[in-house]
């Protein structure tokens, strides 16, 4: 029976696991699945759970509930050697037995392992940054901003103060402008609950290197974004770069210096350092090399999709262009990489991926957004409308889109939830505390009885 392994469970994993196990017929072929996480993360959906909008629960879909036919392994790929036709990968248990690495053979492979954050050696980033890509981070960045208001309005040291209310993003593509948003949106409804700030204590600054946000959209379309942005009181810094983080202090290259405990570091994406790893062929981003058919260019027996492919647009006026990355492309090219592994298992014809971008959808907090869909430019609420609308009806499961579109409806009759849950990110400080007798690391334990 043809061994048929999927690298990376995101958009493509998922996907095309499920393509796969609707198509296949029993016995026809055994797929695997390894995922660093047993569950795909609906990216556009993190600035909703950073907002309180959605809870993280129903932003992430478990591939075990919906790929009941395949294989789902807990583990991670580090190298391939396409010539053997074997991976080496650890699993979750790999640190607790004491097995380390091992070898896995299989007969197709799909390598989807998406993309990682794109960092440049700013010094202090490492040690004060904050990310982005992942519903932890997002959960995460919502107390964590919620936290600086209860620092603000406790403390009696201006300089803490003005630390703490000040909030820098750095990277102007759709994470960074959507994240300084909804989340300055809610910071600024939540301070209506402290006696001691105003909404114009809070410091937005969004910083960006180009002399654009947005490069999705058309240039119409993020003007109107920044004059949005800048409207409400956000601070948007085009053509600056952050030189250093150090001690808390951000410093901009266009010379400000700004204390600050928060700094979100969106600016941009790299393909997954496992195609390092690899004997596969590559572009020049260091993406893998791909035909219209979604295979390994000059390979058998390989395919890939998604952020870490280079897959040629067949639909673009351009010689040489590829898809740009996204979760409009992944997912479509996702079924088109299900039917032609099965229809190569069968010996059948394949069919080129081929796909002309619908639009872009950009989320500036509560009721406010842009749209550019087959040439027509929204704004305001019926682009926010239609954000939700389609990424609802792009979110897998019947089960997430009615528990998602039931938690909105929620939020609209009620007011919005601002409680800060940090605690959760240390959830044994106070056993700890209590076992040991000494103080948990981020201060003195909470009781039980409020």
């Amino acid at each position: 029976m043809p061994r048929v392994l999927l690298v990376g469970g995101g958009y493509v994993g998922l996907y095309t696991a499920l393509g796969l196990q609707r198509a296949l017929g029993a016995g026809e072929a055994e797929v695997t699945v390894v995922s660093p996480d047993p569950y795909m993360t609906y990216q556009p959906f993190l600035p909703e759970a950073a907002a309180g909008n959605i809870s993280p629960r129903h932003v992430v879909v478990p591939l075990r509930a919906v790929l009941d036919r395949c294989t789902v392994v807990v583990g991670e790929v580090t190298a391939v050697e396409h010539g053997k036709r074997t991976v080496t990968m650890k699993t979750a248990a790999s640190a607790e037995d004491g097995s380390g690495t091992f070898e896995r053979e299989y007969d197709e492979l799909v390598l989807a392992p998406g993309s990682v954050a794109r960092t440049l050696p700013v010094p202090g980033l490492a040690g004060h940054g904050l990310g982005f890509r992942t519903v932890e981070e997002a959960i995460g960045l919502r107390n964590h901003v919620i936290e600086q208001l209860d620092i603000a309005s406790s403390t009696r040291d201006p300089a803490v103060r003005d630390a703490a209310l000040t909030f820098v993003f750095v990277g102007g593509g759709f994470a960074g402008v959507e994240a300084i948003a909804v989340l300055e949106d809610m910071a600024r409804y939540t301070t209506r609950y402290y006696h001691n700030i105003t909404a114009d204590d809070l410091r937005w600054v969004l910083v960006e290197a180009a002399g654009r946000i947005l490069p999705e959209v058309d240039e119409e379309m993020a003007h109107y974004a920044v004059r949005e942005l800048r409207g409400r009181g956000i601070d948007v810094r085009l053509e600056t770069r952050l030189d250093s983080c150090e001690d808390r202090v951000a410093h901009l290259s266009d010379g400000t210096r700004l204390p600050t405990r928060t700094l979100v570091w969106t600016a941009g994406v790299r393909p997954h350092p496992v195609l390092d790893a690899t004997d596969l062929p590559r572009d020049a981003r260091g993406r893998l090399a791909c035909t219209p058919f979604l295979s390994v260019a000059g390979t058998e027996h390989a395919w890939a999709a998604g952020d870490a492919a280079a897959v040629p647009d067949l639909t673009a006026a351009e010689p040489g262009a590829t898809c740009s990355p996204g979760a409009q492309h992944a997912v479509r090219q996702a079924g088109v990489l299900a039917a032609n592994i099965v229809a190569s298992l069968r010996g059948e014809p394949l069919q080129a991926y081929r796909h002309t971008y619908a639009g872009s959808f950009a989320s500036l907090g509560l009721h406010k957004g842009v749209a550019h869909v087959r040439g027509r430019r929204l704004t305001g609420y019926p682009a926010w409308l239609l954000h939700r609308a389609y990424h609802l009806s792009r979110v897998p499961t019947v089960n997430r889109k009615a528990r998602v579109l039931a938690e909105w409806t929620l939020s609209g009759l009620f007011k919005r939830e601002i409680v800060s849950l940090g605690s959760l990110e240390h959830p044994r400080a106070e056993f700890e505390t209590a076992a040991g007798g000494g103080e948990p690391p981020d201060g003195p334990a909470r009781t039980g009885d409020g």
